[in-house]
């Protein structure tokens, strides 16, 4: 399959943090697309100013005009934080055409709200996750039904730049994947804090710590993909009787671990559905 989009598409990125950045720069990175298709808003100029000197990109102040710098084939990607979804859709209202696929990676923005806000059948919604920034992250996505192959197709290349893209049929598994896959990063940071700071609390400097700590996990994860094996075999393939894995496994098990995550992604979950009442 060819990787590259026409040349003809235009893409606009309404809102240039850190995700939208990471889009661009893998799809730069991958040539997708040319520079020359990109556009993108920002209220700063100095990030506009250091948008265009990184990637030679058109950048605009204001939403609106980035949109109507679009063809009625082209592309809107939403990239701004929840807080600021109703505003930039009262912007856009009339400016975004009914031919053109808008592409949100807002979490809780609902496909039937943008659709009508925006009088646009053609959304998708995807939620990519922070390891996106290295091209290593995992992006869910879902769209409506109006969706036609063409453009999953396109969605598929714009998404492979961040890393593994995973369609899903219903609009509530993206609200799981938000509290899986997309804040999950967040519980392994968390992790490997907690077990850096263990390492230097035994005696290891911190950077030897921290060393050890990420490589294991990397090693780790690596293992489990190339194996295909349940995590309890694995865990269970370096548990001695009386050994010291059986031991820190009965520390954790009697601290709670296992219901403490399964607390914190369900209540992310519920995060994820309020953010789309809200």
């Amino acid at each position: 399959m060819d990787t590259k989009l026409p040349p003809s598409t235009r893409l606009a990125f309404i809102g240039s943090g850190v995700m939208a950045e990471s889009m661009i720069a893998g799809l730069l990175r991958q040539e997708i697309v040319e520079p020359s298709q990109i556009v993108a808003s920002h209220p700063r100029a100095e990030r506009r100013e250091e948008l265009s000197s990184k990637y030679d990109i058109q950048t605009f102040e204001n939403n609106a005009e980035a949109g109507m710098s679009l063809p009625g084939d082209g592309v809107v990607l939403l990239c701004v934080k929840p807080q600021r979804l109703n505003g930039v859709l009262s912007e856009l209202r009339g400016v975004v055409g009914p031919t053109q696929l808008v592409v949100s990676i807002i979490a809780g923005a609902r496909i039937e709200k943008l659709s009508g806000e925006l009088s646009n059948d053609l959304i998708v919604r995807a939620m990519p996750n922070t390891p996106s920034q290295i091209g290593k992250g995992m992006t869910v996505w879902t769209c409506s039904g109006s969706v036609g192959d063409l453009h999953r197709q396109m969605v598929r290349k714009m998404l492979s730049a961040l890393g593994s893209e995973l369609y899903v049929e219903t609009e509530n598994m993206i609200d799981m994947a938000t509290s899986l896959s997309a804040t999950g990063p967040t519980y392994i940071f968390m992790v490997m804090e907690a077990m850096t700071d263990a390492g230097v609390h035994l005696g290891f400097s911190r950077e030897i710590a921290k060393e050890l700590v990420q490589q294991t996990m990397l090693g780790s994860v690596l293992f489990a993909m190339e194996s295909h094996k349940h995590p309890a075999e694995l865990r269970n393939m370096v548990t001695s009787p009386g050994g010291t894995s059986a031991e820190a496994i009965y520390q954790m098990e009697k601290g709670s671990l296992r219901t403490v995550l399964s607390k914190a992604i369900h209540a992310a979950y519920k995060r994820a559905v309020d953010l789309g009442k809200k």
